[in-house]
């Protein structure tokens, strides 16, 4: 697998379109920092760290719908393997007038983008939500 954040987005859009409340994806410490951050800005309800296939570790994403819609509209990978976004604290991207969140990786761990505009620092720009 190239790209996991990309194949976590995924699972979380593919999930969300059939009405799941779960998903599980492999584990990894920046999918748990990207999930913390969706956790923290109320799109999904949470996650746990459970054991998945063949023993390996997996992450179970819990979902969050409002009255039978998902709480994600638009889920979109910004920096990609074949071509990394980076900006600076200056330049990081409202999503939808500010109503929207964009996740960024910097070096002062992975947070949304009104906390790396607070703490005055840039990075990679992995996602937008809305």
């Amino acid at each position: 697998m190239n790209d996991p954040i990309g194949d976590m987005l995924t699972r979380i859009r593919n999930a969300q379109m059939r009405g799941k409340s779960t998903v599980i994806t492999p584990a990894s410490k920046l999918r748990a920092w990207v999930l913390d951050v969706l956790a923290d800005e109320g799109y999904i309800r949470g996650y746990e760290k459970v054991t998945g296939e063949n023993g390996h570790p997996a992450l179970e994403i819990s979902l969050k719908y409002y009255e039978g819609t998902p709480v994600i509209r638009e889920l979109k990978r910004v920096s990609k393997p074949g071509r990394r976004v980076y900006m600076g604290v200056n330049d990081i991207p409202q999503v939808r007038q500010g109503l929207g969140v964009s996740i960024v990786s910097t070096p002062k761990g992975v947070m949304s983008d009104a906390n790396a505009r607070s703490n005055n620092v840039g990075g990679e720009v992995l996602c937008t939500v809305f």
